[in-house]
């Protein structure tokens, strides 16, 4: 584990920038940006494009460390370079931006009012290939859409025995079990997840650290008694949905919780701004999620 991204990760002001659409949600990433699905043939340049498009916010001026701690990747984008250098060595060597890798590969069908991970095949091989393109950590997403005590447990259950095999790889995980925010069970299931998480992290190796990434909560402060637990190195936000001013809002009032924002971040970005737009729209946006995030 490279100490000084710990550190970084740690205690670094800023957010965690979400650049990781996998294949279900690359189509409707590209058409947010103003590309329809007229503009490629076939995934592979579908994933071209929206390659250009990490690319063009990587490489912006207005994403720097001095606002965003790291950067979540999809797996082609990690196998890509980014201005001459693969994609996780660009982000750290010359921004500053610790690299984390999406390894989810999707969900389960809905059952007890849950959607699990689907297995992850040649995981070990996964982890060992995110070590070697030099990524400090990973994150996977489960999804929870109802108070059902018996799917919640099954999916912070199987969220932290995933999380124990990263981190027997010397990786950090992100732990993600999202709860919809339209679901009309959405606060009694945050507090059900909140009981979930206190006894998986309570039940750690004092040296096992973690990461939690959660759905902005109903109830404000529900995770604060989390942010502090000696087993968590940070806990992040994701959007899940809400528009990047109201999640901005809502931020803010959970304290110690900072972003993790996919949709939210690029809201406003388009493929056919100038480079002086483009760039002026992200700093916009960056400015707005960082100052939630560190208030």
């Amino acid at each position: 584990m490279n100490n000084e991204q710990l550190s970084r990760m740690t205690n670094g002001k800023g957010f965690i920038a979400a650049l990781d659409q996998s294949g279900g949600s690359t189509p409707k990433a590209l058409k947010t940006y103003g590309l329809s699905e007229d503009s490629y043939k076939n995934e592979e340049e579908m994933f071209d494009l929206v390659h250009k498009m990490r690319t063009r916010i990587m490489t912006s001026p207005a994403f720097t460390s001095e606002k965003v701690v790291g950067a979540i990747l999809f797996e082609g984008t990690m196998e890509r370079n980014v201005s001459n250098m693969p994609a996780a060595d660009y982000l750290w060597k010359e921004k500053g931006i610790v690299p984390f890798l999406k390894i989810d590969k999707g969900l389960q069908e809905e059952q007890n009012g849950v959607q699990l991970l689907k297995e992850i095949p040649d995981l070990d091989k996964l982890l060992e290939k995110a070590k070697n393109y030099h990524i400090f950590g990973t994150k996977e997403r489960s999804v929870i859409k109802l108070a059902n005590k018996k799917g919640i447990t099954e999916v912070v259950s199987q969220q932290f025995d995933l999380g124990k095999k990263v981190v027997r790889a010397g990786l950090i995980p992100i732990i993600e079990p999202e709860v919809a925010i339209d679901s009309p069970e959405k606060e009694a299931a945050e507090t059900i997840l909140f009981e979930e998480l206190k006894k998986q992290l309570d039940a750690l190796e004092p040296n096992v650290k973690v990461m939690l990434k959660l759905t902005l909560p109903t109830q404000i402060n529900l995770y604060k008694e989390l942010v502090t637990h000696p087993n968590i190195i940070r806990i992040v936000a994701l959007s899940g949905g809400y528009a990047r001013e109201e999640a901005n809002q809502v931020l803010a009032k959970n304290q110690g919780v900072i972003a993790s924002f996919s949709r939210a971040l690029t809201e406003g970005l388009t493929a056919n701004q100038s480079e002086d737009s483009f760039n002026e729209s992200l700093k916009q946006s960056i400015e707005g999620i960082y100052q939630a995030s560190i208030n």
